[in-house]
């Protein structure tokens, strides 16, 4: 299996700004596509892109690092630009419409404009920023190395003393005088949700939170009213980008607002600068409303209650997660899942889970929402918008996970098949190819909610004619079945 790695020009070129923060990144990026024995491409745009940079020095030393990657040809001119267009974005022009007639598997770029540009035109689920690409290869070739974190939550006053820790000089030089504020809101007994690396428990994430009553969320006054959730401080550390955290605090999150009955969730980014999180805050359904000085103020809905809204039934779960659309309309699945990958899926179930130390308040706040499942059951009525109700064979026997599918596809090739689970799960290389030897359902999902015991088992759904016989591949129940499980 190998995969074709379109490499825009910001990655090329080393700025001497940005290359200090990409270069760990794409040092291993580029490691791992050689190992692995993956294709780095450029496109003969981004040759003359760099052939307009004004510092001879520079374009020389860049043109003669291009010789490390192969050039793409055989391009076809971009219908997209115009005698108006930019030089700029005719370049990013000119890559993307490589991408969209299929010239490379996935676009590697640090550019937020390009990734703007790449969900404009239906392409953002193959353009990835360095620590995601970096990721993906990651887990094909090192899978053991990758985890899904547990996070913890934590008082302020944890930190207080290790504040002059080089994790918090970017929140320093940003948000002045952070040091003071910082103490302020321990002394109020702030919270946050923290992730720490092993096995030195060096701190690489956080996310410091608030509850709000009808707070004013921007520079144009505009109210939120009633109780909403602040995300007032929301850092993943490079080193750890990649591997879902940014994901396990939106789910804290939103946890936490359903528990508080918090009708929003918001928090202020700076796109220019925060350009990762704010990729992920839309994915997740957050729109911006404002600004705040000179950050984007990005609010998520959070009714109490199901919103009655004739909406697509994945759009739906985007805008008001944790409602999903349940009705009679929507099919409902059972998948039967083998204990061993219901680990790797669902790493923080009850059946897996190592009870947590009484300091830890919140702590084990579950794995990331975005999944993927390969199987090779033979039905073809899966679709977007379906409700799945994962079954664990062989130990528990029982109903354990909710989730509702994104998207559906079938096919043999491996290579296909890697790019369409790269940001979701933890699927091998070997384990890829094994199971494309015939075809292969591919199952994209986000995870809604867990069961914390065995009631719903085997035995149960037996009594309660939810089934009537064995459990052996997907299978369809009827929607007053799915009603008795809920109840």
């Amino acid at each position: 299996m190998r995969l074709r790695f379109l490499l825009d020009t910001n990655i090329l070129i080393p700025l001497q700004d940005s290359m200090v923060a990409l270069e760990p990144s794409l040092a291993s990026f580029v490691r791992l596509a050689n190992s692995g024995g993956h294709q780095l491409l450029y496109h003969p745009a981004s040759e003359t892109d760099i052939q307009r940079d004004s510092d001879l020095a520079r374009q020389q030393r860049t043109l003669a690092r291009l010789r490390q990657y192969t050039r793409l040809e055989g391009c076809t001119a971009c219908p997209w630009n115009s005698s108006d267009t930019s030089p700029n974005d005719a370049c990013d022009n000119e890559i993307l419409y490589a991408l969209a007639n299929d010239a490379a598997h996935a676009l590697v770029t640090e550019d937020q404009r390009l990734h703007s540009r790449a969900r404009a035109a239906g392409l953002s689920d193959r353009v990835y920023y360095i620590q995601s690409a970096e990721d993906w290869l990651s887990r094909l070739h090192a899978p053991a190395q990758i985890v899904l974190p547990n996070i913890q939550d934590v008082e302020l006053h944890t930190f207080t003393s290790s504040l002059s820790d080089p994790f918090f000089d970017s929140l320093r030089a940003a948000y002045a005088p952070f040091n003071t504020w910082f103490r302020k809101k321990a002394q109020e007994g702030r919270r946050a949700w923290a992730y720490k690396t092993p096995p030195l428990n060096l701190l690489s994430a956080i996310c410091i939170y608030a509850v709000q009553e009808d707070e004013r969320i921007n520079d144009q006054g505009e109210a939120l009213l009633r109780r909403a959730l602040k995300l007032c401080t929301f850092k993943v550390a490079e080193q750890v980008r990649g591997r879902k955290i940014g994901e396990l605090f939106l789910r804290a999150a939103f946890r936490y607002a359903t528990d508080q009955q918090c009708e929003h969730v918001f928090i202020h980014a700076n796109p220019s600068h925060h350009s990762h999180l704010v990729s992920l805050l839309e994915d997740f359904g957050f729109h911006s409303r404002g600004t705040y000085g000179p950050d984007t103020v990005f609010v998520k809905h959070h009714p109490i209650d199901a919103p009655v809204v004739d909406m697509a039934p994945f759009e739906y779960l985007r805008e008001f997660y944790p409602h999903f659309r349940a009705d009679a309309s929507i099919r409902k699945f059972i998948v039967p899942i083998r204990p061993q990958f219901h680990r790797i899926l669902f790493p923080d179930h009850a059946s897996n889970a190592t009870p947590l130390p009484a300091n830890h308040p919140q702590g084990h706040v579950g794995n990331a929402m975005k999944l993927a499942y390969l199987c090779h059951a033979p039905t073809n009525q899966v679709r977007a918008g379906d409700i799945l109700l994962f079954y664990r064979t062989y130990d528990i026997r029982a109903l354990t996970t909710l989730c509702v599918v994104e998207r559906v596809a079938a096919s043999t090739s491996a290579t296909a098949i890697a790019s369409m689970v790269s940001r979701r799960t933890v699927y091998s290389q070997d384990e890829i190819v094994e199971m494309s030897s015939r075809l292969t359902k591919v199952i994209l999902f986000r995870l809604i909610h867990q069961f914390p015991d065995d009631s719903l088992s085997y035995d149960w759904l037996r009594t309660n004619r939810v089934v009537n016989g064995p459990i052996q591949s997907i299978l369809q129940i009827t929607n007053e079945s799915f009603s008795r499980i809920l109840r």
